[in-house]
């Protein structure tokens, strides 16, 4: 079958939802930190699916073992019991210090099921109408509720009217958290990304979180954690806010779980591990073997190789690389910011730079640009120096360009 070049590609779904403004390369293949393209094109990955190839691509250890598993069984449902949840279950409460875990299939799942379990604690102490804390800029999923809870306008336009019940206040900010709440008894829980992934990467400071959690306890809230992007070492520990010393009472999972197989989980603490009964909740895929099988060999595998301090030892060496090659821009105003933390980076530009994905994929490089200005990095978690240095070598003169074409 002869592969369809580049700009046949680019129109050749006209029965597919026209919902992604894609790149037009279609991927054949990957191996490791790379892919490649139906014409032969190789790419060195830098977003990992959206934080979601942990492993990469084509692990020699995960790949036999979903092989292994595919041949067993793929899927049950949840009306039988099924062994590799309470493996993957009792490894998620281990590294999170937390007790009871819910399995689904994404993201959007797994935020929404927190939402649930945030109104379930609220009804089941009396108050009729919860209301839940959620941030500017913040990114929690396209379904209704999770749209609601979304700090986006641009992503809400058109899908009104949407879910009440939500108090939105800004980043980092404490004074303006407690104004927003003071005297409001109907508030049930604190709703955040550890850092903040299409957003722009930005991060809640580590004091703000300890603060957040002490106000969490003075006044029985819910602490809830989006872990979806920042989580499962992506930034050197295994859940973003334990860079903070604190734990929260709930914290969704998802995309790099599973590195590529779609899976998603809730982890709870003593405050909402038992707010669902049977009948409260549920899912068809959520927690199938396929799944499960998958989150318990990229969890063994990243404990096996130290993925979490690779993650460190290469995203800081990424950072520093990247801060040195754009120094002049950086001095200049025209790069704001590097931040982030292990292998989740964002470039803030001075400008809207979303022509730069399809200008480094045109180079042999996949990124992604959100907030419309920050350049965005995930790559996967055993990517090394040697790749990070080759990032740099192809991002930052493409970087330059664009800053140089305008004043």
């Amino acid at each position: 079958m002869t592969a369809a070049p580049p700009k046949e590609i680019a129109a050749a779904s006209p029965h597919v939802m026209n919902t992604y403004g894609r790149v037009p390369i279609a991927l054949s293949h990957g191996d490791g930190c790379h892919v490649w393209d139906v014409n032969g094109k190789r790419y060195l990955d830098a977003l990992a699916g959206i934080a979601v190839n942990t492993l990469g691509h084509n692990h020699p250890r995960l790949v036999p073992a979903l092989q292994d598993q595919v041949a067993k069984l793929i899927h049950t449902s949840n009306y039988y019991h099924i062994p590799l949840q309470e493996t993957l279950a009792a490894r998620l409460v281990e590294l999170s210090g937390m007790t009871n875990v819910f399995f689904c299939s994404t993201g959007l799942e797994a935020n929404e099921a927190a939402l649930k379990l945030a109104r379930k604690y609220g009804h089941d102490r009396g108050i009729a109408r919860p209301q839940i804390v959620v941030y500017e800029n913040a990114f929690h999923g396209r379904s209704i509720a999770t749209l609601s809870a979304t700090g986006n306008a641009k992503v809400q336009a058109g899908f009104g009217p949407l879910v009440e019940g939500f108090i939105r206040v800004p980043l980092n900010d404490m004074d303006a958290l407690r104004k927003a709440t003071e005297g409001n008894p109907d508030v049930v829980a604190v709703f955040f990304e550890a850092i903040q992934g299409e957003g722009g990467i930005r991060p809640m400071h580590a004091e703000y979180l300890r603060q957040v959690r002490a106000l969490c306890d003075e006044r029985n809230w819910l602490l809830m954690i989006d872990e979806v992007q920042c989580g499962m070492g992506r930034t050197g520990k295994w859940f973003a806010h334990q860079w903070a010393g604190i734990q929260p009472d709930v914290m969704p999972l998802a995309k790099g779980l599973g590195s590529g197989v779609p899976i998603g989980a809730v982890v709870a603490g003593p405050k909402a591990a038992q707010l669902f009964g049977p009948g409260n909740h549920g899912t068809t895929f959520g927690g199938n073997p396929l799944a499960m099988r998958a989150g318990v060999e990229t969890l063994r595998i990243m404990q096996e190789d130290d993925l979490l301090a690779n993650a460190s030892r290469v995203g800081a060496h990424l950072r520093a690389a990247l801060e040195r090659e754009l120094a002049v821009e950086i001095g200049n105003g025209r790069v704001k910011e590097i931040r982030g933390q292990g292998l989740m980076i964002g470039i803030e530009l001075d400008r809207p730079c979303g022509a730069l994905v399809g200008q480094c994929a045109d180079n042999g490089l996949l990124i992604s640009v959100t907030a419309d200005t920050v350049v965005r990095l995930l790559p996967p978690l055993i990517m090394d120096t040697a790749q990070a240095d080759e990032v740099v070598r192809l991002l930052c003169p493409l970087i330059k360009a664009m800053l140089g074409a305008a004043p």
